[in-house]
């Protein structure tokens, strides 16, 4: 009863290391799409990311969060706009220059939605 195991190194799937990063999987060096990486290993590249990840979270292409995010709509407003595929930053803004109606129309809902999470948000508050 007196031995203690040596603690383990949480690891994940190289996918989820990519999702919490920011970053699309596919895009990422071979070594880091081809394994697990550790609890430690992750915490390292979000404090001092290397010039590959600095890179793809500067240029892209981007995952779809990432892309909803920047153009400020949901992910359900890329897919309705037809987007369903990864955007380089180049890409993003572009559109943000051209302000297609799609896009507009899309910053609209998402305002609306961000303004009533936020009045029920308070509203729970009050409770």
């Amino acid at each position: 009863m007196g031995t203690s195991k040596a603690k383990t190194s949480q690891t994940m799937k190289s996918a989820t290391a990519a999702k919490k990063l920011g970053i699309l999987l596919s895009a990422a060096p071979a070594e880091f799409q081809e394994g697990l990486v550790s609890r430690d290993e992750l915490n390292a590249l979000q404090a001092d990311p290397p010039t590959w990840l600095a890179n793809l979270r500067r240029e892209g292409p981007h995952p779809r969060q990432v892309v909803a995010a920047r153009l400020r709509v949901s992910v359900s407003g890329l897919a309705r706009a037809g987007i369903t595929g990864p955007l380089t930053t180049a890409e993003i803004e572009s559109l943000k220059a051209e302000r297609p109606e799609w896009l507009e129309r899309e910053q609209a809902v998402q305002a609306e939605v961000r303004k009533e999470e936020l009045r029920l948000k308070q509203e729970r508050a009050k409770a």
